[in-house]
């Protein structure tokens, strides 16, 4: 069965001090392998685990200036992986 997907967003005005204890709490979380976020109106939990895959991207306009981290990383299901054995040759 598919799970249904569950999203959270937030967006707010924030100093740099406040966006760095966030930036931090989520380091903080991958290293321990649990993120998770909230606010009044939702709230999400995730699991990173294995590779992750980050992408940074970096703009700077007249009047506005922009930063952009995304992280993923696929979930495997139990079960999915099944170990099978592998020979190679060069006969």
């Amino acid at each position: 069965m598919r799970q249904r997907k569950q999203s959270f967003r937030h967006e707010s005005l924030q100093d740099a001090k406040t966006i760095q204890a966030l930036l931090e709490a989520v380091t903080d979380g991958i290293a321990k392998g649990k993120v998770s976020f909230s606010d009044e109106d939702a709230e999400i939990v995730l699991k990173p685990k294995g590779l992750l895959n980050l992408k940074l991207t970096a703009s700077r306009e007249t009047e506005r200036h922009q930063i952009g981290i995304k992280i993923s990383w696929q979930v495997e299901k139990k079960g999915s992986k099944k170990k099978k054995s592998l020979s190679a040759s060069s006969k």
